[in-house]
Parts: C-alpha cells; structure tokens; sequence
C-alpha cells in the first residue's frame, strides 16, 4: 500500500514508518500536522492516510478535521483514525458520511502489530473498522444512550464486531455461535433501533451511526 503519515509525536511517526516498510509498504509522507497532511494527500494521492487526531495547534481535533476535509477534496480516499482519544463532534460526520474506507482505533487498545496491519488493510480496501469503545462512545454521544439501552449485551457484542467491519460468518466464529443466530441478532438491533436491515457489512454500522446522529 501507499501510505501517508500524520503523528505529531516524532517517535511514533518514525515507528510507523518502520513498521510499514519493514512488512513491504510504501510510506509516500509522514507529517507531523494538518497542513502537511492535506498537502501531501493532495500531491500523491495514497491507498490510505493515518491520521492522529490531536496535532497542532491546539491538540484537539485538528486530525479529524483535516480527515474531512481529506474526504471532500478526494472522495473516497481511505482514512484510518489512529489516537489514544475518543473525539465524537466530527468522528460521527465522517462515518456518517455513506462511504466505507474508514477507520477508527485506539492506540493503547491495538496489542499486536498484525492487528493494525490488518485494520489497515482492510480500510484501504473500503470496509469500517472501529475500535468497539470508539462505537460506544459514538453511539452514546449521539442519542445520551438511550437507543443502546435497549441492545442485550449480546445484541451489543454483536454491533461492536459489526462495527470492526466483520461479516455474519466472522462474527459467528468469534461468538461460537450459527450464522442464523447471528442474522438473528442483527435484526433485533436494527428493529430496536428503527432501521431496516442491511446486506452491506460497514454501511449497516454506518446507518446506526447516521440515524443516532439525526436524532430521529
């Protein structure tokens, strides 16, 4: 994959830069602010960006900012959110936003190196992949909470691999359970949250997401 970089922390930046060449990408720029980013998206137009979220100057949201204004100066060019923090103001408008190569982990919740790996490319080829405290946050800023009140802890577990960008096969192998079980539960939620069901593995997160966020 082509890769660009944007990490403030000098000591990350070169740690991710290393760690994707070594496993054979090919890491165009690797930029320590929002600026860059967009400049260097702009000028080579990579598979994917990884993005922190909290760069200069303010070390707030510039990170996410800039992954839509990413988004809208090139469509659909994947996006991997890569922080210690859960930012929901514009977290939510970039998921919402009806297009899948987007991604959201949490640094500290990434164990093994293979697993950012494999998040990373499977942004890069179009699915969703977000942390399951990220789905949580997200869903619990955009309706107080109220809609996942009604998910059983199963129906939750099963929204959160949803939201890792699994299928019902892969969520039915982590869960132990059938893959009719799985269809099942998935129309629990769908019907407890008001929408209709989905074929789509990352636009039925996506749905969630953009319906708690209307409000509706």
């Amino acid at each position: 994959m082509r890769v660009v970089l944007a990490e403030d922390s000098g000591i990350l930046r070169d740690g991710l830069t290393y760690l994707l060449t070594d496993r054979g990408h090919l890491v165009l720029a690797a930029v320590a602010d929002p600026e860059a980013l967009r400049a260097a998206v702009d000028e080579h137009r990579p598979d994917i960006a990884v993005i922190d979220i909290r760069m200069p100057p303010t070390y707030t949201d510039e990170g996410l900012r800039a992954a839509l204004a990413v988004r809208a100066a090139h469509p659909g060019t994947p996006v991997l959110l890569f922080s210690q923090y859960v930012e929901t103001r514009y977290a939510a408008q970039l998921l919402a936003g009806g297009a899948g190569g987007v991604g959201y982990l949490l640094k500290d919740r990434v164990a093994e190196v293979g697993e950012f790996v494999d998040a990373l490319t499977r942004v890069a080829a179009g699915a969703t992949v977000l942390d399951p405290e990220v789905v949580t946050q997200l869903l619990g800023a955009a309706r107080g909470g109220e809609d996942l009140a009604r998910l059983s802890e199963r129906e939750r577990t099963v929204l959160a691999l949803m939201a890792q960008g699994r299928s019902n096969v892969a969520i039915a192998a982590a869960l132990f359970l059938s893959v009719g079980a799985v269809e099942k539960h998935i129309t629990s939620i769908f019907g407890k949250l008001g929408l209709p069901p989905s074929e789509s593995d990352h636009r039925r997160v996506i749905a969630v997401l953009r319906h708690l966020q209307s409000g509706s």
